[in-house]
């Protein structure tokens, strides 16, 4: 309640919060952008003929599917720079290794994705003399992510709750901001506000997400 008695103690809070909810963000946004074409190439390695590609696509989502996000983290910060004698930042480590992670889920998705439409709508196209492009512009890509988005969707606010995670590597995310101010104040209620903060976070990228979907539903 001290909080709500001083009002530029809780501006001030409020204030920090918002500054490592700004962390969180960018943690969000840059694996969001480089780990949806990622996992996209991932996947057309996975869908080859070559068996190489097959076989390298198949090792790396075995291993970031299977170790736990943290270890990558604290791989990536405290482990890559003794392998490469050059140390990473504290952000680059973290975008890096949740990058890494995520293209790995979000590759599994598009080739579900991809392999959940019937063969032979491909050969339907074919006969009617459209282009392979035409084919999967046209035809494939609508199906595929109306069929992709609900995964997708789960993971995207999964990865805001992850963002969390960076607190082992001593980034000044939201919970790392939310756990000084509790420690500092004595007081749970940094906790209640940081709560707030990932509550309005998911529930906006929840909205978006089923605007979107409504908008692909025409394609069932």
């Amino acid at each position: 309640m001290e909080y709500f008695e001083d009002l530029n103690k809780l501006g001030s809070l409020l204030s920090e919060m918002l500054g490592g909810t700004l962390v969180t963000i960018e943690i969000w946004a840059f694996t969001l952008l480089f780990a949806l074409p990622l996992g996209l190439l991932i996947c057309q390695m996975r869908l080859s003929k070559n068996k190489v590609f097959v076989g390298i696509s198949k090792m790396y989502v075995f291993y970031f599917r299977g170790t736990p996000l943290m270890l990558q983290l604290l791989f990536m910060f405290f482990g890559v720079p003794m392998i490469i004698g050059f140390t990473f930042s504290r952000e680059v480590a973290a975008i890096l290794a949740f990058i890494l992670n995520y293209a790995a889920y979000f590759a599994e998705i598009y080739r579900g994705g991809i392999q959940s439409i019937p063969k032979g709508q491909y050969e339907a196209a074919h006969v009617l003399g459209l282009s392979g492009k035409v084919t999967f512009t046209k035809i494939i890509l609508p199906q595929v992510i109306k069929r992709i988005l609900p995964p997708m969707g789960n993971e995207t606010i999964t990865l805001v709750k992850d963002t969390a995670l960076v607190y082992a590597i001593a980034m000044n995310d939201l919970l790392k901001e939310a756990k000084i101010a509790v420690l500092r104040d004595v007081s749970i209620m940094p906790f209640i506000i940081a709560a707030v903060f990932y509550l309005v976070m998911t529930g906006l990228l929840t909205k978006l997400l089923s605007h979107a979907e409504r908008k692909f539903a025409y394609y069932r």
